[in-house]
């Protein structure tokens, strides 16, 4: 541990920095260089929306359309140096088609209403040691919800093979498919992806991309590494 951190260069040394994250834009993108620069006082900052760090991982000088599936779920058209248009996600209440937050929600009304095998929704709950008013509690009591439903994927991940969570999860990438990325107008492009449901769930994400008739382009679960690489080329 000692090793690495003598690897680390001090503050003073930094000479740039490059944010990316959800809902980076003015003006909440001035203050945050403000904070930034306090901590790293010689150095040029830039911050960014996670979107435009995610193009510049997945497409890097080239036009595409780019996609982010985790916890929440997010699109945009890039014209290999800006987003230029952006469906709005809407958050998981009237939107995220495709996300963590989404399939948890789904996967909990399709249980509790009965649109699941018998026996799930007792395996369900046992598994993550909840009960129904557990459940309405951090969905309706509790701040956060979407975090509480995006730590259900697990349980989707390993019932995948269940036909009715197969179809909740194709459906679900459609949804997105339809409402966001379609609206960009460009079926000609690639659609890339990065994401940890992106990641996991590849398989039923390539069937959906193939059902609506698009062309998949690069899915990257953690995009950091690209984005280092996208900069280092920048000098």
């Amino acid at each position: 541990m000692d090793e690495l951190v003598s690897h680390i260069p001090s503050a003073s040394m930094v000479s740039k920095v490059h944010f990316y994250g959800a809902g980076c834009m003015d003006p909440f993108k001035s203050k945050l260089i403000q904070i930034i620069k306090s901590f790293f006082q010689n150095a040029e900052i830039t911050a960014e929306s996670d979107l435009l760090g995610a193009a510049r991982a997945l497409c890097g000088h080239a036009p595409g359309i780019v996609c982010i599936l985790g916890t929440g779920s997010n699109s945009g058209l890039y014209d290999g140096e800006h987003i230029i248009n952006n469906i709005s996600p809407l958050g998981f209440i009237l939107g995220d088609e495709g996300s963590g937050a989404v399939l948890g929600r789904t996967l909990i009304g399709n249980l509790i209403k009965g649109d699941m095998p018998a026996g799930l929704l007792e395996e369900f709950l046992d598994y993550f040691g909840l009960t129904l008013p557990d459940i309405i509690e951090n969905v309706y009591r509790k701040p956060r919800p979407n975090l509480f439903l995006a730590s259900l994927v697990p349980f989707i991940e390993q019932h995948r093979q269940i036909p009715q969570i197969h179809d909740m999860l194709v459906n679900s990438f459609r949804q997105f498919l339809t409402r966001n990325v379609l609206h960009y107008g460009h079926k000609e492009m690639p659609v890339n992806f990065v994401g940890s449901i992106a990641h996991i769930f590849k398989t039923e994400l390539c069937e959906s991309i193939k059902a609506e008739d698009f062309i998949l382009g690069e899915i990257l679960q953690r995009p950091i590494r690209k984005m280092a690489e996208f900069h280092q080329s920048e000098g």
